[in-house]
């Protein structure tokens, strides 16, 4: 992450996820608007932002739209420690001993070892015995003494010590002589009294050391007890810190977001381990923040590679009331973080985090019908969340899609993409809505991809583990797709082609010679509007022959069809 370019203010609201970059070049910085700005004079007051849209529209927008910007061409790297290169290893290992380290001393953030109760014992008897070398009714100088008994004392200072001690004893005594002259004598004796014996080498100071200390494991048993402060026991993601071989994969992540520069990796997992207990994550996960969200933000299916894939639909904030509920104000944009961060947070504890296991997601990111540049507080409740997980978060995104991308991101990506490095960049991917649907299936089959995105996932009586067929139709074409029937059955299938805009039938052919051909379903044409995107229809069949779908594409452009079908034995009569 250390890597990456942050884009402009204002695309920062089409992205949640940590590897997004987020710092402009010096050229194409736009200042934010202030906060009581409205929406439209957000808009109106940036100049710069207005002369870019302006320069790229006519250049952009039509071509944008068709084409595909930009290919996904980054490879995941090994979590197997084995496959690592020597000074990768050697990173890793340093890593761990610095956090090791940590642990030990308690610095992620736990509480400090407590002081064993033997040495506040043996602090007390320090004390007492400084009392009793002191008469109780003398002035505290010679608590000054006794203080110095700490550590080693020259003869000097030894010979200093007693002479000021006597005279300020003379001193006392002289001053009350003029009035009782009787305790001269036991004035004497006083001052005889209070000067402290002081050792004469410093060798004596360790003996009577070793005697206290003797003494005190003689009065509790003649057992020295020693207390050791068990290291600090951390996890993160779910996974114990240098508890097994999964924290090892939690540890390369940091290290590749810091190119494997170990201190800066090992300040990062810090920050992070200590934002993730002020922010109260293990809390968090468990708490019930409901499912007004769950159209913004869910997971659904897997790529072909079997990465968990999450969808982001910015286009869901054009609902007012859901924009006025969720994030209007500060406290609902807090709201809604939390809630976005526990969503990442039990996604990702569900990925299997062994080495060479499936360790990262694919975001998704529909930009259809984004509130786009206007909506500054979107975009600053988006840019906060992106903050949060590009620094806590790192290397878990395999891709980023971003489909039904608008004309206005397109140009602005082209502006930033020379200052983007290869590694960032080799992880996105931009569809125009035109071909949205084609750059999905090109990273996850049709059977995962939820039907409003061209696919068939969705809740009907084929699982994702259904195979999809996918044919392209060429212009002013028909196709023909055969289900070969062997003996009495119902048969189901779903066919679909994306953008319709063809003519579709289906019929049944009996292999006997003198039966004759069942139409099914009558050819007519299916709209690019459509509001039935899959077409569901089954047939019983009482003899063996094969169902016949019929694709007629008037159009002069290619079409995608996909389907699928199965048969369930049934009994004649």
């Amino acid at each position: 992450m250390a890597d990456q370019t942050k884009n402009p203010a204002y695309v920062d609201q089409v992205v949640l996820a940590p590897d997004v970059p987020q710092q402009p070049p010096a050229a194409a910085v736009v200042k934010e608007p202030p906060q009581a700005e409205t929406d439209e004079e957000s808009v109106n007051q940036k100049p710069v932002e207005k002369a870019l849209m302006e320069g790229h529209l006519s250049k952009h927008r039509c071509d944008d739209q068709e084409n595909v910007l930009q290919s996904g061409s980054f490879k995941e790297e090994s979590t197997r420690v084995v496959d690592l290169l020597d000074n990768e290893k050697k990173a890793l290992q340093q890593l761990k001993q610095l956090v090791q380290e940590a642990l030990n001393k308690h610095e992620f953030g736990g509480q400090q070892p407590e002081v064993p109760k033997e040495d506040d014992e043996k602090e007390s008897s320090n004390e007492e015995a400084k009392d009793e070398a002191v008469i109780d009714d003398e002035p505290p100088k010679p608590e000054t003494v006794a203080e110095t008994n700490d550590a080693p004392v020259k003869e000097d200072s030894i010979n200093l010590v007693e002479t000021e001690v006597i005279e300020d004893k003379v001193a006392t005594a002289a001053a009350g002589s003029d009035t009782v002259e009787d305790d001269g004598a036991k004035t004497v004796e006083a001052i005889e009294e209070s000067i402290v014996s002081v050792p004469s080498s410093s060798a004596q100071p360790a003996a009577e050391a070793e005697a206290y200390v003797e003494s005190e494991d003689e009065r509790k048993g003649g057992k020295v007890e020693d207390k050791v402060v068990p290291p600090e026991e951390i996890s993160i993601r779910g996974v114990p810190l240098l508890a097994d071989e999964r924290s090892d994969v939690i540890l390369l992540k940091f290290l590749r977001a810091r190119d494997f520069k170990v201190k800066e990796a090992f300040v990062m997992l810090k920050n992070t381990i200590l934002w993730r207990k002020e922010f109260g994550i293990d809390e968090l996960v468990e708490q019930d923040l409901g499912d007004d969200l769950s159209k913004v933000v869910f997971m659904h299916g897997f790529d072909k590679e079997g990465h968990p894939v999450c969808y982001n639909v910015f286009g869901e904030f054009r609902n007012k009331e859901l924009y006025q509920k969720k994030i209007s104000d500060e406290e609902k944009r807090q709201n809604f973080l939390r809630w976005r961060i526990q969503f990442l947070e039990k996604s990702i504890r569900k990925l299997d985090f062994r080495p060479g296991g499936i360790c990262t997601i694919v975001q998704v990111n529909d930009l259809k019908n984004s509130p786009g540049p206007a909506k500054w507080v979107l975009r600053q409740a988006t840019k906060q969340a992106l903050h949060l997980l590009q620094d806590n978060y790192p290397e878990f995104v395999a891709r980023q899609v971003f489909i039904n991308v608008p004309w206005w991101y397109l140009a602005v990506n082209k502006m930033i993409n020379p200052f983007l490095t290869q590694r960032t960049k080799s992880k996105f991917v931009f569809a125009g809505p035109s071909k949205s649907a084609d750059t999905l299936f090109r990273y996850i089959t049709a059977e995962q991809v939820p039907v409003k995105y061209g696919g068939l996932s969705k809740g009907s009586e084929f699982a994702t583990t259904e195979i999809v067929t996918e044919i392209t139709v060429k212009p002013a074409a028909k196709h023909t797709v055969e289900f070969p029937v062997t003996e009495a059955c119902l048969v189901r299938w779903e066919v679909r082609v994306i953008g319709w805009g063809v003519n579709y039938g289906a019929d049944f052919v009996p292999s006997g010679e003198n039966s004759y051909a069942v139409i099914i379903q009558k050819a007519r044409k299916v709209a690019a509007s459509t509001e039935e995107p899959v077409v569901c229809d089954n047939f019983k069949v009482g003899e063996a022959g094969k169902v016949v779908l019929t694709i007629h594409n008037p159009s002069s452009k290619k079409k995608k069809l996909l389907y699928r079908f199965k048969s369930h034995p049934t009994t004649s009569h």
